[in-house]
């Protein structure tokens, strides 16, 4: 059992990130990550089903002390990241009239219906994770870009050796990560391995991710034109991975590639690079502002099959030593701009904001 799952609530406890869903997800990803950096220097905790990892409230303690002031402190911090976690925060606020202040983080690169706006509009509030989805937004926002935990998300010593492990073929491997559907690209992704893969023999290609039951047209879409490729032994389905498990498989891919159509944010090419992993990103989600162009991989337009397959064309092409420096940069310029400490430290500067005011 976790050490703060018990019955007591921890008198202490300033701040709350509700995490609801139990399907691994970016907001899962981004919860795991920063409420552990958050905790090394406020008093949060995490409230749903997330790893032993995450310091966390049981269901039962937070009912016991919802209604308590933390200490030397007018209201505790509920931080949301899902709509049902912002109408929890409402009702907790608004209708039992706890001593709570709300925040909402957005990184929608859209404009929210109108149910959301409306929620959106009873935070006290809101972060953006990206200049872009600031704009999209009616009320301020604070821009607060995600980091990834850079001591989880590490190179491996040896690449070759953690290839290996996975008893795949060849001496390479490059995938796709995310929902498989049609927004998160993995059939373009397809493609250029169905043109690629025949040219470096030495290469396998994975394709890492839930698939619901609403996209098994579009997985069987996949598997077909695998087959039809006949490149089923080199092209490999994998399905959703374990949580723990995935910082192994973006350590001991040679590239990553990010090909979707659109996305909130987007955490996988930080959390490659910090792996000192190569990225192919589409320009979607935050991409444009983590990848730099020719120096941590290469950027592509959105829904472009042709300037996806030349870019990977492009890093599959380099010998080892200079992919792996490419790696380098990348696992550099994380440490430098995206390392889930900054992401902590400025979250929790907000969190000081409402407490100041």
């Amino acid at each position: 059992m976790h050490p703060d799952k018990g019955p007591a609530w921890p008198e202490g406890i300033e701040a709350v990130a509700p995490s609801f869903k139990r399907r691994f997800s970016g907001v899962v990803a981004t919860v795991i990550g920063v409420v552990p950096a958050q905790a090394k220097h406020l008093a949060i905790r995490a409230l749903g089903p997330l790893p032993d990892q995450v310091p966390q409230l049981g269901w039962r303690q937070f009912r016991l002390g919802s209604w308590r002031r933390p200490n030397g402190r007018r209201w505790r911090i509920w931080h949301a990241r899902r709509d049902t976690e912002m109408m929890f925060g409402i009702l907790l606020r608004d209708v039992l009239r706890q001593p709570w202040k709300l925040i909402f983080t957005s990184a929608a690169q859209k404009r929210h219906g109108p149910f959301l706006r409306f929620l959106i509009a009873r935070m006290d509030r809101i972060i953006a994770t990206s200049p872009q989805a600031a704009s999209y937004l009616d009320v301020p926002a604070t821009v607060v870009m995600h980091g990834v935990d850079t001591q989880r998300y590490h190179p491996a010593p040896d690449r070759a050796l953690a290839w290996k492990a996975t008893g795949l073929p060849g001496r390479y491997g490059i995938g796709v990560f995310g929902r498989v559907r049609h927004q998160k690209g993995q059939d373009l992704f397809v493609e250029a391995m169905a043109e690629l893969l025949p040219r470096y023999p030495d290469w396998t290609a994975v394709v890492i991710g839930l698939s619901t039951p609403t996209e098994q047209p579009f997985l069987a879409g996949l598997k077909a034109r695998i087959a039809q490729a006949g490149l089923s032994e080199r092209i490999l389905i994998l399905g959703e991975q374990p949580i723990a498990k995935m910082p192994d498989w973006f350590r001991c891919l040679s590239i990553g590639v990010i090909p979707a159509r659109w996305e909130g944010f987007g955490l996988v090419p930080i959390e490659a690079m910090a792996s000192g992993t190569p990225v192919v990103a589409a320009r979607s989600g935050a991409a444009p502002d983590l990848v730099r162009e020719g120096v941590t991989g290469h950027l592509v337009p959105v829904d472009d099959q042709a300037a996806l397959t030349r870019a990977i064309d492009r890093l599959m092409g380099l010998d080892e030593e200079a992919r792996e420096a490419v790696g380098r940069e990348a696992r550099a310029h994380v440490l430098a701009e995206f390392s889930i400490e900054r992401e902590a430290e400025k979250i929790n500067a907000v969190y000081e904001e409402i407490w100041r005011g």
